[in-house]
């Protein structure tokens, strides 16, 4: 063999993962796609595509997009899987016939499910070893579920031996093969040689006229290439979704298998069974989470915090010692060290609050940024602001920063006191150290270390509520 030969043989792709994501999901009785339903915090696809990418000899991740494929490429655009498209949905034989120009340039690929989330790393790595080991040009993972109904049975040789004859789905079992317990998972290695070979040879002499990837197994038997199988350490990795109890069921497994990782990790969960912890939400040890919180999406949570109940916090980085009191809801935002929120408060996104700060009772903020040390403790909405280091802002306190057309900016000092039941019409700056009188409408900038008063002159006419309900009491 020559230099470049060799070279050209080298450089030849090992591996290529192929998920499976063009299906309608019908028995779900939804609109949506089945691999875009959510259980953990993410899309079904969303969990597969991670997974696979955790697999070490993995070149590229192909998704087959048919049934709204567009809003599929969509959901999962920032993932760096690779699309091919299979425009009629004509079965799981028929999609890796759609495959067949991505795949031929690979030695192997390995084809998932797109609706079976809970699949881990350490299996597939598993199951591609026993594929090399073999010599197979299909291993097929099985799995042993308590109860396998609805599954395609795995037909063996023998028991105790490693090839298989065929995959028998189950409306087509004997009654003899009805006792058989080890079950087809859809997750399948190729050699892809054989299978480009023998794909073409696929019929759809079915109820449904579509072209099954189970059926390889046959055909490669017959002739003459060894099928194989490899059961999976457990059965509920392999477990699929394909009603909306099957989906609430997964994403239950998913929540307690993050509850229970952040609890090995230091975190106090009380009662965990009645908290929504997302997939990707982290928290460093020592911090409390209360019961009937929800952390969602990628937020994370420094040490020494406690969350109490009834919160619900969204994409948001807490840093440590932050109490967030009860039923707070807090989206996309930053607090500080030592920061205390709530109770009942709302940190709408791109708000930014500072270490020590407090943000109290029925507060909206809304890309609002409070220094150090600052408080908005009653009553008030923050929106479009920036509140410096040590500023008291007082009960009712609004500033106005929509105009109709455009949204403006608040500015307030270090230092400052802004009374109660006042309002500030934005664009418009508060010097440092500057005091604004309650229930005053500020509607120009204040120096610093000044006084603002913006309200009416009170007018008290003594005697004027006696002389009225006389004057009721004479109408009668």
């Amino acid at each position: 063999m020559s230099k470049e030969a060799g070279k050209q043989k080298r450089s030849t792709p090992k591996l290529a993962v192929v998920i499976m994501a063009a299906g309608k999901g019908t028995r779900l009785k939804t609109r949506r796609p089945k691999v875009l339903h959510e259980v953990g915090g993410k899309p079904l696809l969303s969990h597969v595509i991670a997974t696979a990418g955790k697999l070490a000899d993995a070149e590229n991740i192909y998704a087959i997009v048919g049934h709204h494929a567009e809003r599929v490429r969509e959901a999962v655009a920032g993932t760096g899987v690779r699309f091919i498209e299979q425009k009629e949905q004509r079965g799981t034989g028929h999609a890796i016939q759609c495959a067949r120009e991505a795949i031929s340039g690979y030695e192997h690929i390995l084809v998932l499910s797109g609706d079976v989330p809970l699949i881990q790393a350490d299996t597939l790595q598993h199951l591609m070893t026993v594929h090399s080991a073999e010599g197979a040009a299909m291993t097929i993972l099985t799995a042993v579920p308590d109860d396998p109904t609805g599954y395609g049975r795995i037909i063996r040789r023998s028991p105790d031996f490693s090839e298989v004859d065929a995959i028998i789905e189950e409306k087509a079992l004997t009654p003899a093969q009805r006792s058989i317990r080890e079950i087809n998972s859809g997750i399948y290695a190729f050699k892809v040689g054989p299978l480009l070979k023998y794909l073409d040879k696929l019929k759809n002499v079915n109820a449904h006229g579509e072209f099954y990837l189970t059926d390889m197994a046959a055909l490669l038997h017959g002739a003459g290439e060894k099928v194989a199988a490899q059961k999976a350490a457990e059965a509920a990795d392999v477990l699929g979704a394909n009603t909306i109890a099957e989906l609430v069921l997964l994403d239950a497994r998913i929540r307690a298998a993050t509850a229970n990782r952040l609890m090995a990790a230091g975190v106090t969960i009380f009662r965990p069974e009645t908290c929504v912890i997302d997939a990707e939400v982290q928290v460093d040890p020592d911090t409390i989470i209360e019961p009937f919180v929800q952390l969602l999406g990628a937020t994370r949570i420094g040490t020494d915090c406690r969350i109490r109940s009834y919160s619900v916090i969204e994409n948001c980085a807490l840093g440590k010692n932050v109490l967030v009191l009860p039923g707070c809801v807090l989206g996309e935002s930053t607090v500080a060290d030592g920061a205390r929120i709530g109770p009942f408060a709302h940190l709408r996104p791109g708000s930014e609050i500072g270490q020590d700060a407090h943000v109290g009772n029925f507060v909206e903020t809304k890309k609002a940024k409070l220094g150090k040390g600052a408080k908005a403790n009653h009553l008030s909405y923050l929106g479009d602001a920036e509140v410096g280091a040590g500023t008291n802002i007082g009960a009712g306190v609004i500033t106005c920063n929509y105009d109709g057309e455009k949204k403006h900016l608040t500015r307030i000092g270090q230092g400052s006191f802004v009374g109660s039941d006042s309002t500030l019409v934005a664009p418009i700056e508060i010097g440092d150290g500057a005091y604004i009188g309650a229930g005053s409408c500020i509607t120009r900038n204040v120096p610093s270390g000044a006084l603002a008063v913006g309200r009416s002159r009170q007018v008290t006419k003594e005697g004027w509520a006696a002389a009225r309900r006389a004057r009721k009491e004479e109408q009668k």
